[in-house]
């Protein structure tokens, strides 16, 4: 056992030894591509989504210096046909390159790297010594010339280097050219039966590509087949609650949200499983530690991004092209760059069917308000603060109330929203109610018996509260929107709450530029 090569499996077994959700299927996706021309992976994901306990579970499975039977014998990976072929069968170098970032100035990070990697696998590998003019590829090729056995190699946070350099600078041309002797060599596919790294960012466009378009990559936009391997399901985190007693809706709503390639409930798996060490939901994704970039990026305001940030806040979602962005967090040109590196970092989820992206879930709109009131967007500020009170004049059916509250959100954000039809009115209610998320699960154009309901809101389970439901008009009276709700019939998510359902007609007047409400109990 040394510091890089054949590093054992302890990692991996202190996971074991604690609540461990079984994500070993992603074994059998990695020997899938082992000796194959897939061999060479990059598997990138949001911080706090698992990567370094991925790492951990490989080294474990593939390193031949220990026995990891009983470590993987009651989980999925056991029952996988490539099993028994695989397991404690290599030789593994696990690197993690923050280690070095964090220890070394930027142009001697990678001569550093390779001294020590050179050094410390050297001495496991007595029967070849090293020679003067070695570098770490060389020894390696030597090294499997004799013995005729490949290299596993494992990379945690391989991008460390690429976000704290800029490209062009020494530091970022000595890494580009470093990986480049690794894995694009002439033997590199001689020396290596797999490839796996793991960061936040794709590989491919980070002025690289000609030195990496070999590694199949899995990210945040586009995972491939590793997707229920990136965070926890819906089903994995219902069987948490049930054993720790904790509320399960209350974990969805905070955690849950993520669409990842066709998964479509994935959990943030590190805030779910801080939520059950803490007994409570809570926000935890602050110490992630890219609230600062969030924050700065957001203060572009490219094309109107701000605009868009808010509607997202209102439940919205928002076009997105991935595929421009050049995976790099310091070239950013567009809103489309912006809004990429929010779904890489976890900010926003990203739905491939329909290129959009969205705010997931309770955990991250919190911060995103933050980022909102540390750029000092006043008007939805406000709006936000004042969302409690215009809930609770909702219930209270105080209709005056309602109407100044939605009178005052609409005209102080109008100016922000520059447009003056029932989609602004809808988006000015969504930001305006921001604080019923709290108890009800939102819908904007819930399909009703006749068309569509504007806005309905369902009470969360374990909330005594009614449905409400919002009928918006422009210039036509809030009766009217009370009567239309009624011709439609009622949305069927609603029907179990007849007797203790609100129906809301909002009308506004764009003459007057005057807001009605009809508060009635359906």
């Amino acid at each position: 056992m040394g510091m890089y090569i054949n590093v054992g499996n302890a990692g991996f077994q202190s996971a074991r030894n604690s609540e461990y959700v079984d994500k070993s299927g992603l074994v059998g996706v990695v020997n899938a591509t082992l000796f194959s021309e897939r061999r060479f992976s990059c598997v990138t994901r949001s911080r706090r989504f698992g990567k370094s306990m991925a790492a951990k579970m490989l080294c474990a499975y593939y390193d031949k210096s220990c026995d990891s039977r009983a470590l993987f014998a009651d989980l999925e990976i056991a029952s996988h046909p490539s099993f028994e072929e695989h397991l404690n069968k290599y030789p593994v170098i696990f690197l993690d390159l923050s280690d070095f970032v964090t220890r070394f100035d930027g142009e001697v990070i990678v001569q550093k790297m390779d001294a020590e990697l050179l050094e410390d696998v050297s001495a496991s590998f007595s029967d070849v010594p090293a020679q003067a003019d070695d570098d770490l590829m060389k020894y390696l090729g030597r090294v499997v010339a004799s013995t005729r056995q490949p290299f596993i190699f494992i990379i945690d946070e391989w991008d460390s280097i690429c976000r704290e350099f800029a490209p062009g600078t020494k530091a970022m041309d000595n890494y580009v050219n470093w990986l480049r002797r690794l894995f694009k060599g002439g033997n590199s596919s001689q020396v290596f039966a797999g490839v796996y790294m793991t960061g936040i960012l794709p590989v491919k466009k980070y002025n690289t590509q000609s030195a990496l378009n070999n590694f199949a990559e899995y990210s945040m936009v586009e995972p491939r087949k590793m997707g229920r391997y990136f965070g926890f399901t819906k089903e994995e985190v219902r069987m948490l609650a049930e054993k720790h007693g904790m509320d399960f809706d209350e974990l969805e709503k905070w955690y849950d949200g993520y669409q990842i390639g066709d998964e479509h409930s994935i959990f943030n798996p590190n805030s779910v499983m801080q939520a059950l060490d803490a007994g409570r939901c809570r926000s935890f994704w602050a110490a992630t530690g890219a609230f600062d970039a969030v924050s700065a990026y957001i203060r572009m305001n490219y094309e109107g991004l701000k605009d868009d940030i808010i509607g997202m806040l209102a439940g919205e979602r928002r076009k997105v092209n991935p595929t421009k962005f050049g995976n790099d967090m310091r070239d950013i040109h567009s809103k489309d760059d912006v809004l990429t590196v929010l779904i890489h970092l976890g900010y926003l989820s990203y739905d491939w069917r329909s290129d959009e992206c969205y705010i997931p879930n309770k955990e991250v709109a919190g911060e995103m308000v933050n980022a909102v009131e540390a750029n000092q967007w006043k008007p939805v500020v406000d709006a936000l603060a004042k969302s409690g009170k215009l809930l609770q004049a909702t219930l209270d059916g105080d209709e005056e109330a309602v109407a100044r509250g939605i009178e005052l959100a609409h005209d102080e954000n109008t100016s922000i929203l520059s447009y003056n039809d029932e989609n602004s009115l809808s988006c000015v209610l969504s930001i305006a109610y921001y604080y019923a998320r709290n108890d009800y699960v939102m819908h904007r154009e819930l399909a009703s018996g006749k068309g569509f309901a504007d806005i309905v809101f369902i009470p969360r389970k374990n909330v005594d509260s009614p449905a409400i439901v919002i009928e918006l008009k422009v210039d036509k009276g809030a009766d009217a929107a009370i009567d239309q709700i009624r011709r439609k019939e009622y949305p069927a998510k609603v029907m179990e709450y007849a007797g203790n359902l609100l129906l809301v007609g909002v009308s506004y007047d764009r003459g007057t530029k005057q807001h009605r409400c009809r508060i009635e109990r359906g």
